[in-house]
C-alpha cells in the first residue's frame, strides 16, 4: 500500500508541475502578442519576413507609412505585427514611436473583448466588441491602445486584441462579417442567393454583394475567379476572409464542394444543408471542416 502510494503521490505531483508548466507557456504566448511599442513604415512594398534574415520566407508585403505594432526588437529587426501577420521588418525601414500618441486604423480579432475606462484589465467595461469590429486607433500606452470604436465608445483595448490595418481593410472585414452574422438561422435552399434561403455559394456571394464585390454563384467558380488573394493554410486566415472546402463524395470532380466567410477564432459563417442546417457558425480548427480545407480568399 505504501508502494502505490507513493506512486500515486509521484504521479500527482508529476501532473501538477506539468500543469504548471502548460499555464507558464500559455501565459508566456500570449504576453508574445502583447505590444511594446509602435512603429511606422519608411519604405514601399517592404517584405514581412517569418525570420530576421533576408533569407527568410516572404510572409506579406507591407506599403509606406502604416503603422504596426512592435512584438520585440532582434538584432537590427523589429518583430511586429500588421493586419494579423507576425513577422520581421528590417529596423532600417521602421521608425518607433516615441510619444505614444498617434491615429491608425485597427480591427477587433476576439468576441467579447472589453473596452476599459482606463488601460488597465481591473478597470471598468465600457463595452464589449466582437471580432472584426473596426476601432480607430488613437494611442498607446503599456500594452494598450486608446481607441475610438465604430459607435462612439472611447476607451482602451489590450493591444493583443486588435490588430493595426489599413482602413479599406478594417471597414470591408468588419462590414462583410457584420452582414454575414444577420441571416444566422436562414434556411438552407438549393441554388438559393437571397435571403428567403441561401445555398453555401449563394451566401458568400449575396454577403460580399452588400459590400460591392461581385463573385460568381458556385464554390469552384469563387475559388477560381481570382477575385483576392489565396490564403493556403486556416493559420493564416483573418476575419472577413472566404474559406472553401472539398469533399471528394460531394464534389463531382470539382475543386470545391462548400464555402463560407471566416469569423475570427477558429470559425466561420455558412450556409450549411446538414441536418441542422441554414445559415450556422461552425469550427474549422478540427473535425469535419479541417479535414477538408481547400484554402481562403482574401477579397
Amino acid at each position: 500500500m505504501i508502494h502505490h502510494a507513493g506512486k500515486a503521490a509521484g504521479a500527482a505531483a508529476l501532473c501538477a508541475a506539468l500543469t504548471v508548466l502548460l499555464a507558464a507557456t500559455a501565459q508566456a504566448s500570449a504576453a508574445d502578442q502583447i505590444a511594446v511599442g509602435v512603429g511606422c513604415t519608411t519604405g514601399s512594398s517592404l517584405r514581412l519576413r517569418a525570420e530576421a534574415s533576408t533569407d527568410s520566407a516572404i510572409v506579406t508585403q507591407l506599403d509606406k507609412s502604416v503603422a504596426v505594432a512592435i512584438l520585440g526588437k532582434q538584432d537590427g529587426w523589429y518583430y511586429v505585427s500588421y493586419d494579423g501577420n507576425n513577422g520581421y521588418l528590417s529596423a532600417d525601414y521602421v521608425i518607433e514611436d516615441q510619444d505614444g500618441v498617434f491615429t491608425a486604423d485597427g480591427r477587433v480579432n476576439g468576441d467579447g473583448v472589453n473596452v476599459r475606462a482606463e488601460a488597465s484589465a481591473d478597470a471598468e467595461s465600457l463595452a464589449t466588441v466582437n471580432t472584426g469590429s473596426a476601432v480607430t486607433v488613437n494611442g498607446f500606452a503599456d500594452g494598450w491602445y486608446a481607441v475610438t470604436c465604430q459607435y462612439g465608445t472611447i476607451g482602451y483595448i489590450r493591444s493583443d486584441f486588435v490588430d493595426l490595418t489599413s482602413a479599406s481593410a478594417a471597414s470591408s472585414t468588419s462590414g462583410v462579417v457584420s452582414i454575414a452574422k444577420q441571416y444566422l438561422g436562414t434556411r438552407y435552399s438549393y441554388g438559393g442567393a437571397s435571403p428567403s434561403g441561401f445555398d453555401c455559394s449563394g451566401f458568400t456571394m449575396y454577403c460580399f454583394q452588400q459590400m460591392g464585390v461581385s463573385l460568381p454563384h458556385s464554390a469552384t467558380s469563387q475559388w477560381q475567379s481570382g477575385a483576392g488573394q489565396k490564403i493556403t493554410s486556416t493559420s493564416g486566415l483573418q476575419s472577413g476572409d472566404l474559406v472553401f472546402f472539398c469533399d471528394p463524395s460531394r464534389s463531382k470532380g470539382k475543386a470545391c464542394s462548400h464555402a463560407g466567410i471566416y469569423i475570427g477564432g477558429g470559425q466561420f459563417i455558412h450556409s450549411s444543408s446538414s441536418k441542422s442546417g441554414g445559415v450556422i457558425i461552425s469550427d474549422l480548427t478540427s473535425g469535419y471542416y479541417n479535414t477538408y480545407f481547400v484554402g481562403g480568399m482574401r477579397i
